[in-house]
């Protein structure tokens, strides 16, 4: 085997390493898109039951596009997940302070997922146009 030959193979293992690296990132980010959007949307959802009185008629989403109809007691004080299945009673105010904070963490680690994923894709297109200068050299060479 050639050294350009061998070049070629090592080349096409990077490129198939870069390449499931950059599908990884591409994930990741999706899944902090998800955590930002969820937040955001407890959040205005709070910001909407500041405005209902207590003994309200509300609809709850319960997912699949059906609702729960449910009387507000007290919107002042929720429960509110803090990791690990542990949940805790907080004011409204406190939680979305929460939520604002958790966005914030959440918006920096995505900078540098976006980060990280555009050096990754840049490598992976230098190393796509290697290997096709590799496999083309390697073409010629048999000739």
């Amino acid at each position: 085997m050639s050294v350009n030959e061998e070049e070629l193979r090592s080349l096409i293992v990077e490129l198939q390493v870069l390449e499931r690296t950059s599908e990884a990132l591409q994930a990741r980010i999706g899944f902090v898109n998800a955590s930002i959007n969820e937040l955001q949307m407890a959040s205005a959802t709070l910001e909407g039951l500041k405005k209902e009185k207590e003994g309200s008629t509300i609809l709850i989403p319960i997912g699949g596009g059906s609702y729960l109809k449910a009387k507000i007691e007290d919107s002042q004080k929720l429960i509110v997940g803090i990791g690990a299945d542990v949940a805790t009673e907080k004011t409204a105010e406190a939680a979305q302070g929460d939520f604002a904070a958790s966005i914030l963490e959440l918006e920096k680690a995505r900078n540098t997922l976006q980060q990280q994923l555009e050096q990754t894709l840049s490598r992976l297109d230098a190393v796509r146009r290697k290997v096709q200068e590799r496999a083309q050299q390697a073409s010629e060479g048999k000739k």
